[in-house]
């Protein structure tokens, strides 16, 4: 079995790309260029790349606050950092084009929406109890991922609790940290605390869209864009339209919050259909079909 086991991880190691880590007494994470093994596979299956990270967390730079629009590929970064930790620490090959890491006591992580009602606790609940669990028991030797911290009650509550977290973190269990918000304020914090370095997701706007790059980048991300992840999903124009419209409202009237009702009842379907046509002359205007292949006519169809 263990002849087996070590013969997989060389096969996956040498057919994947996989580079072969280095390990130091340090507590420094290095990993340049990694990538997240199972979606990586599902991309190449599908013709596509995944896009490399580097992530460096050391003494200058213990904790990583990570500000990014939804669908951007944030969560992904945080999971393929974990995985590529626990690959090196069980003998195997990493994918990376080069890593140097420290040993890792535990993974601690706190990602995703859940509950557990059976045992009557809510979504915000199970947050915090896991939340809880995690800041008792990690170590300076540890790694600490949490994804989304106190989104689960109202904006206040939340962001206190996320700012009261993230400082004891630093302040207190001194482990190398990523911590993935969309609360931007949390990012002041960086006033006082030297060792948190601010990361985003590149993101390139056209037109009226946004185009996600997912690479990580120093700064503070421009917004969510969760209208435009809501457009993604299918969500019905109108809706869009008029969440727009609301956001518009609410950023430029601020603490005094007074959202303008929309009284018309019927929805203009004339305008998104005109709309939705225009875009798509738009498309077939940019394309000559002398320089694309069959497979790429189709893919456009």
């Amino acid at each position: 079995s263990y002849i087996d086991v070590i013969s997989t991880y060389a096969y996956l190691s040498k057919n994947k790309n996989y580079v072969r880590p280095k390990f130091s007494k340090t507590r420094t994470i290095e990993i340049i260029e990694g990538r997240h093994p199972v979606i990586e596979n599902s991309l190449v299956k599908n013709g596509q790349k995944f896009v490399p990270n580097n992530c460096i967390l050391d003494n200058e730079a213990q904790t990583w606050l990570m500000t990014g629009p939804n669908m951007a590929g944030k969560s992904t970064f945080l999971r393929q950092i974990a995985i590529s930790i626990i690959m090196s620490q069980i003998g195997c090959y990493v994918p990376a084009k080069s890593a140097r890491l420290g040993l890792v006591d535990k993974i601690f992580t706190r990602v995703g929406a859940s509950d557990d009602l059976s045992e009557g606790l809510s979504t915000f609940m199970t947050e915090m109890v896991e939340t809880s669990r995690i800041l008792n028991g990690a170590t300076v030797n540890s790694l600490i991922i949490l994804d989304e911290l106190g989104r689960g009650t109202s904006n206040s509550d939340g962001l206190s609790i996320a700012w009261a977290i993230l400082e004891f973190i630093v302040k207190e269990k001194k482990c190398p940290t990523l911590f993935a918000t969309h609360y931007k304020e949390l990012t002041n914090i960086c006033d006082n605390i030297s060792n948190i370095k601010l990361k985003t997701l590149d993101t390139k706007k056209w037109k009226d869209e946004i185009i996600f790059m997912y690479k990580v980048i120093e700064g503070i991300a421009e917004g969510s864009y969760g209208i435009h992840v809501a457009k993604i999903a299918g969500i019905h124009p109108s809706i869009i339209k008029r969440a727009q419209s609301i956001l518009k409202d609410i950023s430029e009237k601020k603490n005094n919050l007074e959202v303008n009702f929309d009284n018309s009842s019927k929805i203009n379907e004339h305008d998104i259909i005109k709309e939705k046509v225009s875009d798509f002359i738009e498309i077939i205007k940019a394309v000559d079909p002398n320089d694309i292949s069959p497979r790429e006519a189709l893919d456009l169809i």
